[in-house]
């Protein structure tokens, strides 16, 4: 397939800036697969759609606060800095803007609401994707200072200019659930649910488990290649538990159904499903996975996702999993987001739901 196929033309208007005032207040779309019919619903209208004896499945990272500023020692030049994986404590890889001005050895002085710190970081290598390596010194561990030097890396399509939005920011583009570390973008379908709605769900019968995938920038990566099937897909590090093997094995032994909440859950559940014959097994790694059309899936029975940026591997992913092993999942998943344009869903990050059954 071709990566224009999955183009789409969305108003402005429609990509959401904030979040809405009650987590469940946000808009549920429901797409049937089976008859390619939709509802309109709110997010708190979930449970309905939950069977007792489903499994509900959860990526609990959590957004660190991952964009630094800094000005290069020798030059004064401004940085900005968006902190990609930890190898160990003060050695990470990042993202520098602009790249352009640092080199190997070039020293960069970490700032504080615009003022110097004690905290420096030098670039050690570049890769081949330019990213840089930073060794930091001035602190013992600068995964500590983060709260206070750091900044939420909200996507670049939300703007800011007030220091009590990305205050906000800070608490809002959180999943309740997050628990593990690591995450440089939240996995944005999770940011609907609320703990009272998390119980109502549990009452209902339903298992809910949890996996962790670290959300790196690549997601916001666009395709550029002419085909799908060239397009090299970014890595992201991911850990499933014994328990979420247990039970999701269990369930599907039985036939009861696997809801995936993000598609960071459904590229975990899928990923090691594919490496081990259809069956889940305690793993942890990296995944470059990269689901579309016409992609056969071995666990996921419904998902639960936010409306995706057009020729998005996002959009790719869910338009495979609208119609499993077949290429017409695009148009059911593209005349599904026509729909919600004409309602005036909002889209992205801190936009409206989706949930495909």
């Amino acid at each position: 397939m071709r990566t224009a196929d999955f183009n789409f033309d969305l108003p402005p208007g429609l990509i959401a800036q904030h979040p809405t005032p009650r987590r469940d207040e946000s808009r549920l779309l429901v797409l049937q697969r089976a008859g390619g019919t939709i509802e309109h619903r709110r997010f708190r209208d979930l449970p309905g759609w939950l069977r007792p004896g489903d499994v509900l499945v959860l990526n609990n990272s959590r957004v660190i606060p991952a964009r630094l500023r800094g000005t290069n020692a020798r030059s004064s030049g401004k940085f900005e800095i968006l902190l990609l994986e930890e190898n160990a404590a003060n050695d990470w890889w990042v993202m520098l803007r602009p790249g352009k001005n640092a080199g190997v050895g070039t020293q960069i002085i970490l700032s504080d609401n615009g003022q110097a710190t004690a905290i420096r970081g030098t670039v050690l290598e570049v890769n081949n994707l330019g990213h840089r390596r930073l060794q930091f010194s001035g602190t013992p561990d600068l995964s500590r200072e983060l709260d206070q030097l750091g900044e939420v890396p909200l996507p670049p399509y939300i703007t800011r200019d007030s220091a009590d939005l990305m205050k906000e920011d800070k608490e809002r583009y959180q999943t309740i659930y997050a628990r593990t570390n690591g995450s440089v973008a939240a996995p944005t379908a999770g940011l609907h649910f609320t703990p009272q709605l998390l119980e109502e769900i549990r009452a209902g019968g339903v298992k809910i488990c949890h996996v962790t995938l670290h959300v790196g920038p690549g997601t916001f990566a666009p395709v550029k290649t002419e085909t799908l099937s060239a397009h090299k897909m970014h890595e992201e590090r991911f850990e499933l538990g014994e328990e979420t093997v247990r039970e999701v094995n269990m369930a599907r032994d039985n036939g009861r159904r696997i809801v995936a909440v993000g598609t960071t859950t459904v590229r975990v559940l899928e990923s090691v499903a594919a490496r081990n014959n259809g069956k889940l097994n305690v793993y942890k790694g990296k995944t470059d996975i990269f689901i579309y059309p016409e992609f056969n899936f071995r666990i996921v029975g419904a998902m639960l996702t936010n409306f995706h940026l057009p020729a998005s591997t996002l959009l790719m992913l869910v338009s495979a999993f609208a119609a499993p092993g077949e290429t017409c999942g695009r148009e059911m998943v593209l005349s599904a987001y026509r729909e919600a344009i004409r309602n005036r869903y909002r889209f992205f990050s801190y936009g409206d739901a989706m949930l495909i059954v």
